[in-house]
């Protein structure tokens, strides 16, 4: 059920944040520019009841949400700093001050999950649009990138004793018979698996590999056996079973027990030669900067994310201003998707192409180099270097909010340097003309 709006016409008239905020604080002027009342229209519908307790207020949730992928903090954390700051209050929609917790860090996790893919797309297209002209680029820059999902590095050896455990777990939650639980032995067998790269240790590490595979596969015909066959553990032997059975060579391997959908991806980097997520597509203005399009890819060929991810930031952006996309050589074999013109470098044909063609191109690919470090700071500042959200919708989801974040950081920057560049020409070089002429004069008076 959704929370009734609150009148909101009466200022108070002790306290008001409006009133006593400095209006010239990014994050004040962030609150003005963003248009709630139509996130307020949309998620509405995500609350049909009429029953239970009334929800938390949509613009709370949202506001939660910017600020967590802004200020790169935990869902805890931005619960309890919410106490603590005028100006995160003040952005979710409260006109006085509260020194109490909005809500549990759970509320956000299971608002996310109502909105889904579509909802947290809607908060990106709003922040391309307080972005205001500069988002209209008829020249973007295309890259990719892996998003690492939070797990552990995967090893055989990890994912069976994983699987060892939860089967122990399982049979003690349903309490059915154990023959042996193999507690003694797997620990013996963890001290024959240390120091695995010295010479004389490799053949009795690998003989424990394939010790502890041969326990987990006991467990899990045990439990298979026990069990009922409709139960609900069904889906997860079937995963066990798929981990149990897989090869070095194999395709779409398991990884992780806890996110199954992870892929193994390899850009070719020295220091990591292989990274555990799933990729993701960027889009960016070349002349201002702006992110038009983020979009979750698990692990194709980089030039099959350009329709998909063009179609998405001609979707946001409400018309198709989309005329050139400069990719890397990654993306070879694409020369057109739509109306938009696919530029990747590649040797100049002196005889079909001007030297001012081939000037303007040379710019272009020197510019296209701006993107890698914008998603060094999507990784670094907004929380898309490791993705603790669950499932492919999570991948999808952490992708669009950490492009949010950018924009929406990119205008408070914009609006904090124009601040400061005004009081700047209007206060401090009058005065420091002043002092310079009054300088001169005396030095003239004196004679030198």
């Amino acid at each position: 059920m959704i929370k009734k709006t609150e009148k909101k016409s009466q200022i108070s008239m002790f306290f008001c944040l409006k009133d006593t905020l400095d209006q010239k604080h990014p994050l004040f002027i962030l609150t003005e520019k963003i248009d709630w009342q139509q996130f307020e229209e949309a998620f509405s519908t995500h609350y049909c009841s009429d029953n239970g307790r009334p929800a938390l207020p949509i613009r709370l949730m949202v506001g939660l949400l910017i600020l967590k992928h802004l200020r790169n903090i935990s869902d805890e954390s931005v619960v309890e700093q919410y106490s603590e700051n005028v100006y995160y209050q003040y952005l979710c929609g409260q006109s006085e001050f509260v020194s109490k917790l909005p809500c549990e860090a759970s509320e956000l996790v299971h608002f996310r999950n109502r909105i889904g893919e579509q909802g947290i797309e809607l908060i990106f297209k709003e922040s391309i649009r307080i972005n205001g002209d500069d988002r209209f680029d008829p020249d973007v820059s295309i890259d990719t990138t892996v998003q690492e999902k939070n797990i552990t590095f995967p090893t055989d050896n990890k994912l069976h004793r994983r699987i060892i455990a939860k089967c122990k777990a399982i049979s003690e939650k349903e309490d059915l018979p154990v023959r042996q639980s193999y507690s003694r032995t797997l620990k013996r067998l963890s001290v024959d698996q240390r120091f695995r790269n010295h010479p004389k240790n490799h053949g009795k590490a690998r003989k424990a590999d394939r010790k502890v595979k041969t326990i987990a596969g006991r467990l899990v015909r045990e439990l298979d056996r026990n069990l009922e066959p409709n139960s609900e553990y069904q889906t997860e032997l079937a995963l066990f079973n798929r981990v149990l059975t897989q090869n070095k060579d194999d395709k779409h391997k398991v990884y992780s027990l806890h996110e199954p959908e992870v892929e193994c991806i390899s850009k070719g980097k020295e220091s990591k030669k292989y990274e555990f997520g799933n990729k993701v597509s960027i889009i960016t203005t070349q002349t201002t900067g702006v992110i038009v399009g983020a979009m979750s890819f698990r692990n194709p060929y980089d030039g099959h994310t350009l329709k998909p991810a063009i179609e998405q930031a001609e979707k946001l952006l409400g018309k198709s201003s989309i005329k050139t996309a400069t990719v890397d050589r990654g993306y070879r074999g694409t020369s057109k998707i739509n109306e938009v013109a696919i530029q990747s470098p590649k040797p100049f044909n002196n005889k079909t192409q001007t030297k001012y063609k081939q000037s303007k191109l040379k710019k272009q690919f020197g510019r296209r180099a701006a993107i890698e470090p914008l998603i060094g700071h999507l990784k670094s500042d907004h929380r898309m270097k490791r993705n603790f959200y669950k499932g492919i919708t999570g991948d999808a989801i952490n992708v669009m909010l950490s492009a949010a974040a950018f924009n929406f950081k990119r205008m408070m920057r914009k609006w904090a340097s124009s601040f400061w560049l005004y009081f700047y020409r209007h206060f401090i070089s009058p005065i420091i003309s002043f002092f310079n002429q009054v300088f001169y004069s005396q030095k003239r008076n004196l004679g030198f």
